[in-house]
């Protein structure tokens, strides 16, 4: 069942709409992911969830219940912020038990509540640490921690990784799936990273101008992405122009120019497009091979990455050069091969 229902919400702040007209529905129990630019509305459309900002049109409901006129600190939510917001004059126990306090639990029942949160966050013995004492990914926990104690039904996080180094947001990251998997509490997280949208969520919104321009899992996202924006902005791709020949059967027949005539699977070409239609055939750098015949090409630059390497080749007749993910090309003359099984047809606009 929907446990987060978010129905035609629009919000501008006296100019073009920074959340236009957008309606998600998330279940109880998800890990959702909101992706995109800086200025694309997901971080004005999670504190619209909060309740820290109000939309100008269209209804929030959590758990069946309308949330538009209730103010934030009533609301069975609470966020996480990038910049963690720990108290420096509290211990680690004092920040997570903050927010119980105003709920005057007996001392008991307030105690194990957080032994059991500090042991959720694996911080088991270190409830007397003072907060300048703690590393950036304990922070984090307490953070998390701190949010969690007085579970709410919705844990809403804004950017929670973004300042930590590389390491460090890649193994909090196993951390923070680990804890969502554990409490079962639905997640709503808002991101610009393609990597971590992709790593923890269940499924992803994609967000441009305000607007939804996909909702799906990650790996569809990744292969079966809808548009040529969501295609350019999760990871890195190649486009070729193309026209729709046939579309007859399982199969679709295209005229890829330089990469001759192809048949794709009819699962490959989204929704929309039909027979004499100008087309864009996207293809990831890790499905483009090196082959001993094929689409010749002239080897630009290379770029050692530990398990694979990159690779940037020209073909002749086009202007940007084909990306490539995987080994080192064979010697001799270079020649491209493109699996029509993981050519993706999209439609040109969208």
């Amino acid at each position: 069942m929907t446990f987060l229902t978010i129905s035609q919400v629009s919000k501008s702040f006296g100019g073009p709409p920074v959340v236009d007209n957008v309606s998600l529905q998330v279940p109880r129990g998800e890990f959702f992911a909101l992706l995109g630019p800086s200025g694309c509305g997901k971080t004005t459309l999670l504190r619209m969830i909060a309740g820290f900002e109000a939309p100008d049109s269209g209804t929030i409901s959590i758990d069946g219940e309308i949330m538009n006129a209730v103010p934030a600190n009533l609301r069975p939510t609470n966020m996480v912020f990038q910049s963690y917001a720990i108290f420096p004059h509290l211990n680690v126990f004092d920040n997570i038990a903050y927010g119980l306090r105003k709920l005057k639990l007996p001392r008991d029942a307030m105690r194990a509540r957080v032994e059991a949160m500090l042991a959720t966050v694996r911080l088991e013995g270190l409830g007397g640490r003072a907060a300048d004492q703690l590393s950036g990914g304990q922070r984090q926990r307490v953070a998390l921690a701190r949010a969690l104690v007085r579970e709410p039904k919705i844990l809403l996080l804004d950017e929670p990784l973004g300042a930590l180094d590389k390491r460090l947001r890649e193994a909090m990251q196993l951390e923070l799936r680990a804890i969502q998997r554990k409490v079962g509490i639905t997640f709503v997280l808002v991101t610009h990273d393609q990597e971590e949208a992709l790593s923890l969520s269940d499924r992803v919104a994609v967000m441009e101008g305000g607007r939804i321009l996909q909702v799906a899992g990650p790996r569809e996202l990744y292969e079966r992405p809808g548009s040529r924006a969501v295609a350019d902005f999760i990871g890195e791709i190649n486009f070729f122009h193309a026209t729709v020949k046939d579309m007859s059967g399982q199969a679709v027949t295209v005229n890829a120019g330089l990469l001759g005539l192809i048949d794709l699977p009819r699962a490959n070409v989204a929704h929309g497009v039909n027979s004499g239609d100008h087309i864009l055939l996207a293809i990831r750098p890790e499905h483009v091979r090196f082959a001993s015949q094929g689409v010749a090409g002239e080897l630009l630059s290379s770029t050692f990455l530990g398990e694979r390497s990159h690779f940037h080749v020209k073909i002749a007749g086009r202007s940007e050069p084909v990306a490539i993910s995987g080994t080192i090309p064979p010697a001799g003359s270079l020649h491209l091969f493109f699996p029509p099984e993981n050519l993706i047809g999209l439609p040109i606009g969208a």
